[in-house]
C-alpha cells in the first residue's frame, strides 16, 4: 500500500492538493514504488533555505528537496517544497501554481524511485518524465 500525504507549514494558500498527490502517486506507481509512506511538505523559501544549509551545506533557496528515510519498500520518505519558490518559477513558466506544485511534487516523486539529476542528462530524462506523467493527470 502507498500512503501518501501532504502539509502545508508554508502559511500560504493553494490549490490542488488531490492533484498534487494524484501526481506525486502516479509518478511512484509507474515507476514501481507500490509500498511506502510519502509526506509531502509544503515549507516557504525560509524553510528550505535552512534545509538545504543544514543537509547538503547550500545556502541558497531551492524549490525542491526529497529525503529518502528508508532504501528499501516499503518506503518512507519526505518531500519538501518552496511554495515561494513555485510560485516565482510559476509566473516564470507562464504555468499556474497548482501545475508547478504537482511538478514538483512529480520530481520529488522520481528521485524517491531512484532517479538523479546531478548531469544534464539526467536532468532532461527527469523533465522527460515529469512532464508524462503531468500529461496523464
Amino acid at each position: 500500500m502507498l500512503r501518501l500525504s501532504l502539509t502545508n507549514a508554508s502559511g500560504s494558500r493553494y490549490r490542488g492538493k488531490d492533484l498534487i498527490l494524484k501526481g506525486a502517486r502516479t509518478a511512484l506507481l509507474k515507476e514501481g514504488v507500490k509500498h511506502g509512506v510519502i509526506d509531502i511538505v509544503l515549507v516557504d523559501d525560509q524553510r528550505i533555505k535552512k534545509l538545504h544549509k543544514e543537509w547538503f551545506n547550500d545556502g541558497t533557496t531551492t524549490d525542491v528537496i526529497t529525503f529518502p528515510l528508508t532504501d528499501e519498500p516499503p518506503i518512507e520518505a519526505e518531500i519538501y517544497i518552496s511554495v515561494d519558490t513555485a510560485r516565482k518559477n510559476a509566473e516564470r513558466f507562464g504555468v499556474t501554481l497548482t501545475n508547478e506544485l504537482c511538478r514538483l511534487a512529480v520530481h520529488g516523486a522520481l528521485h524517491i524511485a531512484g532517479y538523479d539529476d546531478a548531469t544534464d542528462a539526467q536532468r532532461q530524462r527527469m523533465h522527460e518524465l515529469e512532464n508524462r506523467y503531468l500529461s496523464s493527470l
